[in-house]
């Protein structure tokens, strides 16, 4: 069996963190020695509303158990200023993870077409956005990864 990599001295921004598997892989990462920033809207899973409650839990949840962690609560539209935050907290980001997303419980013939491009700005550009910014500063550094 391998052992657990060790992420010390790194950054993971993680999008949609607030909850499932977003909040799952911001608890990981910060387990095994990474800086989080834990991006979430706080909207609910069909894209209504917002609230810094959901973020603001689980960088709680990471700094009880002795990791380090920052909320973030923008919009995955917003792509620069949750990499820009990541910089000017911690100096450096290392991983992104593009987990944000929206439900939209409705089968292919049911979605209209202001339910694909909620979606779409979430799923789609949102993550190019995020992934956009954090592209620059990766190849500064040679090396980075994107999930």
């Amino acid at each position: 069996m391998s052992e657990p990599v060790h992420l010390q001295d790194r950054v993971v921004i993680v999008t949609g963190a607030g909850g499932g598997l977003g909040r799952a892989h911001a608890l990981l990462f910060a387990a095994r020695g990474a800086r989080v920033v834990v991006n979430d809207l706080g909207g609910s899973t069909h894209g209504e509303g917002a609230s810094a409650s959901a973020a603001d839990r689980v960088v709680e949840q990471i700094r009880a158990a002795g990791g380090s962690a920052i909320a973030n609560h923008d919009s995955v539209s917003h792509g620069a200023r949750i990499v820009e935050q990541a910089l000017d907290s911690f100096g450096r980001v290392d991983v992104l993870v593009n987990n944000a997303g929206i439900l939209r419980d409705r089968t292919f013939h049911k979605m209209d077409d202001s339910d694909w491009e909620q979606v779409y700005q979430v799923h789609v550009e949102g993550a190019f956005k995020v992934t956009r910014a954090a592209w620059p500063h990766l190849r500064e550094q040679n090396w980075g990864r994107v999930i």
